[in-house]
């Protein structure tokens, strides 16, 4: 058994111990966080011991991984800790606020040569994957332009703040929601590596923006836009999509379906001229326990297999994640300019 422990018991934390504590080849040893009264409910109806003190945690706990769920400006502190020590690590998502943090959590990782993971969870989704998959088989042709997008219900008022939109603690709209989207085009079509005209848009947030729009360039030469507001009471929940445009024709994924238009028939993948349609549940693998959505029990499996077959070379690793990072600084630095 893979003993874990998590630190950080807020919706994703709480999420994770539900899904490890499910899991087979899993042992979650004990829970961490500052909320005297979540520790006491954990004492009273569960097994795992807890801990106000994370390094006291990893200390006492004779663990093999930690799974980190905390507001993101403590997840430098944390993941440096817990790789020092030797454990393999999981670390929800954004990486980090600075890039500078996250070239010292990347480096380190590699030199211990542990399992290291970053909860972007839409890398799981089936739709996207098969996008990715087509998208790499050519079946638009040449790629002219794309297009990313989320939107979503987070701030909809003048004091709706949380510390998501905290500069110092969750960094705002384009740390929260548009790194996800960010994180999917490097995944599915190439590696973002600069940015043009981007801007950052306060609509009810003080300290940062509540939407995010750019022109992205990528590094095979590829450029289209980024459109992101999590100020956007139309949508009952997050909502992110990815569109490309081919000389052959259009594909459109989102977290429920996949639209696939050729202007010719593809007998390869049983296409045809026109519109096709793939649905998420024709593409997602079963797993064990589902909570929230297969995805995110499917990237706890794949951590834990990954540590199992002591496979390195993770699809979410903090290399991947600190490609974001450095999107987003460059993000940054364009809309100040």
């Amino acid at each position: 058994m893979i003993k874990i422990g998590i630190i950080g018991l807020g919706k994703m934390g709480l999420s994770h111990c539900a899904i490890l504590n499910a899991h087979p080849a899993v042992e979650l040893v004990a829970v961490c966080d500052a909320s005297a009264f979540l520790l006491e409910a954990f004492n009273k109806y569960s097994k795992q011991k807890t801990y106000s003190d994370y390094k006291k945690m990893v200390e006492t706990e004779n663990m093999d991984a930690v799974v980190i769920a905390t507001p993101t400006k403590f997840h430098s502190d944390m993941v440096l800790y817990a790789l020092e020590k030797g454990l393999h690590v999981f670390c929800e998502k954004p990486f980090s606020l600075r890039v500078e943090e996250g070239m010292k959590m990347t480096t380190l990782a590699n030199l211990k040569n542990v399992v290291n993971q970053v909860g972007y969870h839409n890398r799981f989704i089936g739709t996207f994957k098969e996008m990715k998959r087509l998208l790499s088989e050519n079946i638009l042709g040449e790629a002219f332009h794309f297009h990313g997008s989320a939107y979503g219900p987070v701030v909809l008022k003048e004091k709706g703040s949380t510390w998501r939109s905290t500069k110092n603690e969750g960094g705002g709209c384009l740390f929260d929601y548009a790194s996800h989207v960010l994180n999917l085009i490097h995944f599915i079509i190439e590696k973002p590596t600069n940015a043009k005209g981007t801007l950052l848009k306060s609509i009810f947030s003080n300290e940062v923006e509540d939407a995010v729009y750019s022109t992205l360039y990528l590094k095979n030469g590829l450029t289209g836009q980024i459109s992101v507001n999590w100020s956007d009471e139309t949508h009952r929940k997050m909502t992110t999509s990815i569109e490309i445009e081919g000389k052959k024709g259009k594909m459109i994924a989102d977290a429920t379906e996949l639209k696939i238009y050729l202007k010719e028939d593809n007998v390869t993948e049983k296409l045809v001229k026109g519109w096709n349609m793939k649905y998420i549940t024709d593409l997602t693998p079963q797993v064990d326990f589902n909570l929230r959505g297969e995805e995110y029990s499917a990237q706890i499996d794949y951590f834990v297999e990954c540590i199992k077959t002591k496979n390195l070379n993770n699809i979410n690793s903090f290399e991947t994640a600190l490609v974001t990072d450095s999107i987003i600084d460059i993000m940054i630095k364009d809309a100040a300019n």
